[in-house]
């Protein structure tokens, strides 16, 4: 497995869950960290645990819906470290009303829908544009994005905007693997199934802690994080589906 020793890596959504969590993990790993999100106190949480273990992170506060605020944020790194090995494009958000129906009955409610398109869909290839320069300079680079099971399959507990969103996240994922890969970037989709993490607060009906504790970690995906960055850059593994392994749908 390659050495994570002083490469850079971007996270966004790194204020909660697994962004949070594998920032700390890359860290942990040798990585110099740049973490992003809209909460300037919760990225400064993560950041107190990074440092407080000897880890060298930096905070950029932004939304990922800014395309300018992701150039800028891109520049600075370039700057500062003078290359980009990693860019896990974490963030995304839900609604709690999700149906066709609540949207029918309150078409105030599509505002919220709009919101999960900026963060899902825009936020993505705003890092992908946001880093690709970078990596197409040094002839590699790895670009994670956390999709979705939702993004592979039919799902009406994620709801229709997050889904379409996941969906698109898959297309963006497939056509960045074929047209950059003779470029030596790598592009992988992460698609978990239920995380424990605060989206899902937004659910209609919540999980119980029994349930909670049952369904995936953000640890567990942080350690796949860890071991694609440790891959031989030969190698792309296009797309991970991950689930529980209880199946409380089933029980």
């Amino acid at each position: 497995m390659e050495s994570l020793d002083g490469k850079v890596a971007w996270i966004t959504g790194a204020g909660t869950g697994i962004g949070a969590v594998t920032a700390i993990a890359l860290a942990g790993a040798g990585m110099r960290v740049v973490i992003s999100g809209r909460r300037p106190e919760a990225l400064e949480d993560t950041a107190v645990s990074i440092r407080d273990a000897g880890g060298d992170v930096t905070v950029e506060a932004l939304d990922v819906a800014d395309r300018a605020a992701m150039l800028a944020v891109a520049k600075r790194i370039d700057g500062a470290f003078g290359r980009l090995d990693l860019q896990f494009n974490n963030a995304g958000t839900n609604v709690t009303k999700r149906s066709w129906a609540e949207a029918m009955a309150d078409p105030g409610l599509l505002d919220g829908w709009d919101q999960v398109i900026d963060a899902n869909v825009k936020g993505v290839y705003n890092g992908i544009v946001a880093a690709l320069p970078i990596m197409r300079r040094q002839g590699e680079g790895l670009i994670i994005t956390t999709a979705s099971w939702a993004g592979r399959f039919y799902s009406d507990v994620a709801g229709s905007a997050y889904g379409a969103s996941k969906h698109a996240v898959m297309a963006l994922n497939a056509t960045l693997k074929k047209e950059e890969g003779n470029n030596g970037i790598r592009a992988t989709a992460i698609c978990p199934g239920e995380v424990a993490t605060p989206i899902l607060d937004r659910r209609p009906k919540k999980l119980t802690p029994e349930e909670l504790a049952r369904v995936i970690q953000p640890e567990d995906v942080a350690e796949l994080v860890v071991f694609l960055a440790r891959l031989n850059p030969r190698t792309c593994i296009n797309e991970v589906l991950m689930s529980p392994t209880y199946d409380r749908f089933q029980a």
